[in-house]
């Protein structure tokens, strides 16, 4: 079931999509190895996601790392990167902060395919303890890439036999990996590269608003991510003028 909009009257985006950059570059500056600053990240991310809850956002959608992140990447870094995912969805499905909130947890992308079986368990539990929980949505996409979903969104329609004067953009929306969430209201990219990447949400950004920080994602804080909303809010208040 696709949530639904609760948050017009208070001018809080009812789905936030975060693209965490810098985390790497980051841990450069630290002299500091790459997946030291995965690691980082992941705590950010906890600090982040508390943030959100608190301020009654309703869906979160984080990209935690593209096809390419999986294949080019040094061996020992993605070994690092999948060990610190098992870590922390493991720390993840057992929060309070999920089960108070009755937080729905989604993993979206290729990580069936691409995951060693003893990460896609932890996964697969994070997926069943939280599939009745309906008051939030929080959605990792994990071995994913946006270019790639349309792809297949598109052979798959031609194999079902579609007929083009069929093809509505809802009908779009149903093939997608994204099928079951509502569009995103704010798209935030940290790491001071104002660009998008890999057609992250293609069909779901269409329409957001963007935000794009300085920060590198570990220092993106929680007085930073505050500071990111009310500037959406304030632009809500604008109407477009």
């Amino acid at each position: 079931m696709m949530l639904q909009n609760n948050n017009i009257n208070n001018g809080l985006p009812n789905h936030i999509a975060i693209v965490p950059d810098g985390n790497r570059r980051w841990a450069k500056e630290r002299g500091l190895a790459p997946w030291q600053g995965h690691e980082a990240g992941a705590q950010n991310t906890e600090k982040l996601l508390r943030k959100a809850l608190a301020m009654g956002i309703k869906c979160v959608s984080l990209w935690g790392s593209s096809v390419e992140n999986l294949t080019k990447r040094p061996l020992l870094e993605k070994k690092e990167l999948l060990r610190i995912y098992e870590q922390y969805f493991a720390k993840l499905i057992k929060s309070a902060d999920i089960h108070d909130n009755e937080v729905k947890i989604n993993f979206i992308g290729r990580w069936e395919e691409q995951f060693p079986e003893s990460l896609k368990k932890i996964m697969r539990e994070g997926l069943e303890v939280t599939k009745n929980y309906s008051k939030h949505i929080l959605n990792f996409f994990v071995a994913y890439s946006g270019d790639d979903e349309m792809l297949e969104a598109i052979k798959r329609m031609a194999k079902d036999g579609l007929a083009a004067e069929a093809i509505t953009k809802e009908t779009v929306k149903q093939y997608l990996m994204t099928k079951d969430l509502p569009a995103v209201d704010y798209l935030l990219r940290t790491g001071g590269e104002p660009h998008l990447s890999a057609g992250f949400m293609m069909w779901d950004v269409a329409n957001a608003q963007l935000f794009f920080s300085e920060k590198y994602y570990p220092d993106f804080n929680d007085q930073e991510f505050e500071l990111a909303i009310e500037d959406y809010k304030q632009r809500g208040r604008r109407h477009g003028k």
